[in-house]
């Protein structure tokens, strides 16, 4: 009877976890429209298409300025990018979230990626969705293991809302959040999924983001091999950005500054890569879709693999407020646009495919989540084994190279 009531609850959170991600999706447009065009308009559009010429490096840096009030006169928890924080909550906090994070988080999140920030919304609305079903568990006075079923509910909710998802958004739930795989928390987790799923469609639209056309059912035994090259290849490009980004907030713990000013001065290195490449700027969906399609030029490659990643560590060090997985998505794919170069031809955006799901499994230490989320994000079923054995390899990797993750490195015991 207890797992009816919170399976009931769950499904109820998981329309308000899709109304959530549909309101920041929203305000990301909003603030983008304002901070690049001077508008008041939802319409979702990219930074690359503004005219403001070098007067663009001074966006990011007052995003920025906004972000650090908020977060030293708000809310501190507004920092990061929204994953980290909902395991700390988990681990450390009992599962209960601060109730004005749930309306900060996304706010400042649009904030930043609006001002061109390097960042995917994924990550905040992961924070707003758990936030809320933290809250609810409070109101309720739930225990400490229905609390934690609640905010990873709505987590959920929100990533299978906002990418339509919702079976990646379960795996991500089981390989990072719930630290178990019993039904007490897996069913209503799912429940929550499954709903932000369906209703994702009414209000945004049905999957897949990014379709992608038919690839070979049959790759032999030298794509399987390139295969596990590309995942060799993710993996140390995985390492490299997280070790970019420890290198980075260091290198901000050694300023003479309160931490208020960081984003702002992170905001300048955003600025600065966005004059060289505008489509580094923001959430980078179009970039996505134009790797996955097998259209990326040498150019939009290399603008990924050297601005994009460089911009990305430096603001994601400065802690200012952003999410991971579409960066984590552009970085892969563009690494699998060089890699198509070379490897065998499997059909357009094969390799680009290929590189982000190997990416988000070295990076994030979610090789299932990985899988599947890429398989949703393309529909193409055709991919599976060859995701398999790119992204496990790339996992492997970054465990025995690295003592721990992105997602990890940072949270104190």
């Amino acid at each position: 009877t207890r797992l009816v009531g919170i399976g009931a609850i769950a499904v109820v959170l998981g329309g308000i976890s899709t109304l959530l991600a549909l309101a920041l999706l929203k305000l990301i447009a909003l603030f983008t429209n304002i901070f690049f065009y001077g508008r008041i308009s939802t319409e979702l559009v990219s930074p690359a298409g503004t005219h403001l010429g070098p007067f663009i490096v001074a966006i990011p840096v007052i995003g920025g300025l906004i972000i650090g009030v908020m977060a030293r006169f708000g809310s501190e928890r507004i920092r990061g990018h929204g994953i980290p924080e909902a395991i700390e909550a988990i681990l450390l906090g009992g599962s209960r979230i601060q109730p004005r994070l749930a309306l900060l988080k996304p706010v400042s999140a649009a904030i930043s990626i609006g001002s061109g920030g390097p960042f995917g919304a994924e990550g905040p609305i992961i924070m707003t969705g758990g936030a809320v079903g933290s809250l609810i568990a409070q109101f309720m006075h739930l225990t400490s293991a229905e609390r934690k079923t609640l905010l990873v509910a709505g987590a959920a909710a929100g990533m299978s809302a906002t990418f339509a998802t919702p079976v990646a958004a379960v795996l991500l739930a089981v390989e990072l959040l719930l630290f178990e795989w019993k039904p007490r928390s897996l069913i209503p987790v799912a429940l929550a999924s499954a709903t932000a799923g369906l209703l994702r469609t009414y209000v945004l639209g049905v999957g897949p983001l990014f379709p992608t056309a038919a690839h070979p059912a049959f790759v032999g035994p030298v794509g399987l091999i390139a295969c596990l090259a590309a995942g060799l290849l993710a993996g140390g490009l995985s390492a490299l950005l997280t070790m970019g980004v420890y290198t980075a907030e260091d290198a901000f713990l050694r300023l003479p500054f309160h931490w208020m000013w960081w984003p702002a001065i992170g905001g300048i290195a955003v600025g600065i890569g966005g004059l060289i490449f505008p489509s580094a700027l923001g959430v980078g969906y179009d970039v996505i879709a134009t790797l996955l399609r097998g259209d990326a030029t040498t150019g939009i490659i290399l603008g990924v693999l050297l601005v994009k990643s460089t911009i990305w560590a430096i603001a994601l060090g400065s802690g200012t407020s952003g999410g991971v997985l579409a960066p984590l998505l552009m970085i892969g794919g563009a690494l699998g646009g060089l890699e198509a170069l070379v490897f065998p031809d499997l059909g357009p955006g094969f390799w680009p495919a290929i590189g982000m799901a190997a990416m988000l499994g070295g990076t994030m230490r979610a090789p299932l989540t990985a899988i599947v989320f890429t398989l949703e994000l393309t529909h193409d079923i055709d991919l599976l084994l060859p995701l398999l054995c790119a992204t496990v390899v790339a996992h492997g990797f970054t465990v025995l190279t690295m003592r721990r993750s992105i997602l990890t490195e940072k949270i104190d015991p």
